[in-house]
C-alpha cells in the first residue's frame, strides 16, 4: 500500500504531486496526512481530506479557518483622521461563484464469506453513488472529486492476520472497479481494517450460534466503505434580504 490515508462519506485531500494510486494513508488529528506530516489536499480543489474521526473541535486554521476560534483584537485608540474627499462609487464587480465542500459516503455490505469479489448489488449501489456525484442538483453542480478513500472490512471469524489481508483484497477490488468507471487512480487511497470496525448491530451475533447462522448474522461486516471528498459550485439562489417593518408613527 502507499503513503497517506486516514480515512465524510465529503468533502476529503491530495496534492497534485502525490504519487501512486495504491497508498496506505495515515490519519492524525482528524485529517489525512502524508509521510512528512503535512495535511493532504485535493488537487485543484484545495480541500483538506478529513478522517472519519474528524469533529469541529479538531478543526485547524489551515483547513477550516471558519471553525477555529480567533483571538479578540486588542483595543486600540483610533487616531483622528481627516475627512477624505468623496469619490465616485466604484462599479459593482460580478459575484464570484460560491463553492461547496462535498463529503459523501457509501457502505458496500454483504460481500460473500471468505471472498473479495463485489456482489451484483454492490456494483449497482456503487454505480448509483458515483453517478449521483456526476449530476447537478438544485443545490450544486457536478462534484469535482478531490480524493476517494476506500476501506475494506471483514467479520470477526478467522485470524487477525488472515482478515487483514482479506480486507485489503476487498479494498483493491473496489478501487479497481472505481478506476474502471473513469476516476483517476491517483485520487484513490485504500487500506484494509480487518474486523476492527464492525457494524454496531453485529455485536448481538453470538459466537455460540451455529456457524452458518453466525456467518449470516455477521454479513454486514463483510463490506467496503467508499468516501468521496471534493467540491462543487453552489447553484442555490442567494436569499433576498428581509424587509424591515415600517416604523409606526
Amino acid at each position: 500500500m502507499r503513503s497517506a490515508l486516514r480515512i465524510t462519506l465529503a468533502s476529503a485531500i491530495v496534492a497534485a504531486a502525490l504519487a501512486p494510486a495504491l497508498a496506505s494513508a495515515q490519519a492524525k488529528d482528524g485529517y489525512l496526512t502524508d509521510t512528512a506530516g503535512g495535511v493532504v489536499k485535493a488537487p485543484g480543489a484545495g480541500v483538506c481530506v478529513r478522517t472519519s474521526q474528524w469533529t469541529p473541535a479538531l478543526a485547524i486554521a489551515e483547513c477550516d479557518p471558519d471553525l477555529v476560534k480567533k483571538p479578540a483584537p486588542a483595543a486600540q485608540k483610533a487616531a483622528p483622521q481627516k475627512a477624505a474627499p468623496q469619490k465616485a462609487a466604484p462599479k459593482p464587480k460580478p459575484a464570484k461563484p460560491e463553492f461547496l465542500n462535498v463529503e459523501e459516503k457509501i457502505e458496500l455490505q454483504g460481500m460473500e464469506f471468505n471472498k473479495a469479489e463485489m456482489t451484483a448489488g454492490n456494483k449497482e449501489d456503487l454505480d448509483k453513488f458515483l453517478g449521483a456525484l456526476g449530476k447537478a442538483t438544485k443545490a450544486r453542480a457536478p462534484v469535482q472529486i478531490g480524493a476517494v478513500i476506500v476501506t475494506g472490512h471483514t467479520d470477526r471469524i478467522g485470524s487477525m492476520k488472515y482478515n487483514m489481508k482479506l480486507s485489503e483484497k476487498r479494498a483493491i477490488t473496489v478501487k479497481d472497479y472505481i478506476v474502471s468507471k473513469g476516476i483517476d487512480q491517483k485520487l484513490i487511497f485504500w487500506e484494509g481494517k480487518g474486523p476492527k470496525q464492525p457494524i454496531p448491530v453485529t455485536k448481538f451475533c453470538d459466537n455460540k450460534m451455529k456457524r452458518k447462522q453466525l456467518i449470516e448474522c455477521l454479513a454486514p461486516n463483510r463490506r467496503v466503505t467508499v468516501e468521496v471528498v471534493g467540491r462543487a459550485q453552489s447553484l442555490a439562489k442567494p436569499k433576498a434580504a428581509a424587509k424591515k417593518p415600517a416604523a409606526k408613527r
